[in-house]
């Protein structure tokens, strides 16, 4: 199952990740002997409903979460060294100069409709990327520097780079593969193929009920070693508190919590005896994003004075119970590339009214609200729906900023809803979050070019920003980049673009019939997963 190579949006606070089991298998309080056996399903939370299941067109990581079950590309990285290993591919070459790979697939890859994946898909795949008609900014970025795709032959194809790219290896291996005959008629970004599948992974589509749930089910001409699962449903249900119910009914198998649900909700006895709970990082960080292109957020000293008002270490305390840490910066926390000199800008009212008074802004009329040039300071604060941290952390907000003389209309969409107003830059500040891959390029989210139609949806545009995210992208010593990593993080917490809020802590919840769920550095697999014949609840 291939990670992502994007970054993937996600409503604040809500993940779905790995969980952790000791060696031996064990339910409740019985160890259990019994071999791995296939059968039964896993039912899933899916927080809200998916756009599509396109892995070239989506965005969001509830659209990943099951893509990266459907389709398989030419490598993936091992789970346990994120060393990159063969997937579609039997192996690959890379040429001395670092500006050629290529790859020599496997045969017998089938599609779900039986046909066998070769080479032309790889390429049709990269064509549809790079066609400015398909709705892929987000993706389309990071093959900008590849010169052509060439076939071989039905099992070999050959990327060429105009200039060496550090992920490069990356981004050709685990380039998203859809089937040629399949996808090459018809509208593309509209297609009716974009909610009913035809992949090549360990699991194949089976159903989706709007508003209800997406199935998946064990693909049994699967290539390489078949899922023990029979099926994943990933029941959709945007409100927390229901899930939470039905999790303790045992209608949900697996869940991520809310702090408050962690903390407070799922202590008893009775819910520890039937599902465990597991609290890990995986590379991520929320964030307040400030729309550039619209006053008063395109002043850098405004920008500054929102997070000075913003008291981050009572919202991480209260609304998360202290389970994250505070970032500065678009990197992981924990990685080289995240800058640890630099430091929050603390919570200051003060210094925030001056930074007001600065760009222009104060109570000239006496009637409590700031102004400006005879406008009101006042914004809408969009936020996604069934996001209990959201509508609290909007609330907190919009309390502290009235106290400073702002005014702040909380706007709650529901997601498919909420990804259109950000696409189409209809907002003034959102709230949402960042999945990374292992190895984050800023690119996607903050270059100029990717302002106007792409993640950058802020509209943040900064010459020295492009410079360094260029060098970044060019340099293959670590060393190096990481400096230039440092220095744009440096860019980024001068100037704000984003109030940078948190790294938190997954929380997931997941029921002990299932067996073998390891710890990996950047997720779990579910494949491995199975459940001993007699626990099993669900069959054919």
């Amino acid at each position: 199952m291939p990670q992502k190579i994007i970054l993937s949006l996600i409503p604040v606070l809500i993940f779905f990740g790995l969980s952790c089991s000791g060696d031996r298998p064990r339910t409740g309080y019985i160890e259990l002997d019994e071999k791995p056996a296939s059968g039964d399903a896993l039912v899933r939370l899916l927080g809200a409903e998916p756009g599509m299941l396109n892995p070239i067109l989506s965005t969001d990581v509830y659209s990943s979460d099951i893509e990266s079950l459907i389709y398989d590309s030419l490598i993936e990285r091992d789970p346990q060294t994120l060393e990159f290993r063969p997937l579609c591919a039997e192996k690959w070459d890379i040429s001395p100069d670092g500006m050629e790979y290529t790859f020599f697939l496997k045969k017998g890859i089938k599609w779900n409709d039986g046909s066998e994946m070769t080479a032309k898909d790889v390429l049709f795949s990269f064509n549809m990327i790079k066609d400015p008609a398909v709705n892929a900014p987000h993706l389309r970025n990071y093959y900008n520097d590849i010169r052509s795709v060439e076939v071989i032959d039905p099992y070999t194809v050959k990327f060429k780079y105009i200039r060496k790219y550090f992920r490069a290896l990356e981004i050709c291996g685990t380039m998203p593969i859809l089937p040629e005959h399949i996808y090459n008629s018809g509208d593309f970004n509209n297609s009716a193929l974009n909610r009913r599948p035809v992949g090549n992974g360990p699991y194949s589509f089976d159903e989706w009920k709007t508003g209800g749930e997406i199935v998946i089910k064990k693909n049994e001409n699967y290539r390489g070693p078949k899922p023990l699962l029979d099926k994943i449903i990933f029941k959709i249900i945007t409100d927390e508190t229901v899930a939470l119910q039905l999790l303790k009914k045992g209608e949900i198998d697996m869940m991520s919590l809310q702090p408050l649900q962690w903390e407070k909700q799922t202590g008893a006895e009775k819910f520890l005896r039937r599902y465990d709970k597991h609290k890990y990082f995986l590379p991520n960080y929320s964030f307040i994003a400030w729309n550039l292109q619209k006053e008063p957020f395109s002043d850098a000293r405004v920008r500054k004075a929102m997070t000075h008002l913003i008291d981050r270490k009572k919202i991480l305390d209260k609304l998360r119970y202290g389970l994250g840490v505070i970032v500065t910066g678009p990197f992981y926390v924990n990685s080289d590339e995240y800058d640890k000199t630099v430091q929050p800008l603390g919570y200051s009212p003060q210094q925030a009214r001056q930074l007001l008074e600065e760009a222009g802004w104060k109570d000239t009329d006496g009637d409590g609200i700031m102004d400006k040039n005879g406008k009101k300071f006042e914004f809408e604060f969009l936020i996604p729906a069934g996001t209990d941290f959201s509508s609290k952390l909007a609330t907190i907000i919009k309390e502290d900023f009235a106290n400073e003389g702002i005014i702040v209309e909380i706007k709650n969409l529901e997601w498919a809803v909420f990804l259109q107003n950000l696409n189409e830059r209809n907002f003034d500040a959102v709230t949402l979050a960042w999945q990374m891959p292992v190895e984050s390029d800023p690119y996607q989210v903050w270059h100029s070019s990717q302002a106007d139609k792409g993640s950058n949806f802020i509209g943040f545009k900064n010459d020295r920003a492009d410079s360094l995210i260029e060098a970044i992208r060019e340099t293959l010593d670590k060393k190096q980049r990481v400096e230039y990593c440092h220095e744009f993080h440096r860019l980024l917490s001068d100037i704000q673009p984003y109030t940078f809020l948190f790294c938190s802590n997954s929380l997931v919840a997941l029921n002990k019939r299932f067996m073998n769920v390891k710890v990996y550095p950047m997720g779990f697999r579910i494949i491995e997963w199975y459940v001993p014949g007699s626990m099993q609840l669900y069959s054919e």
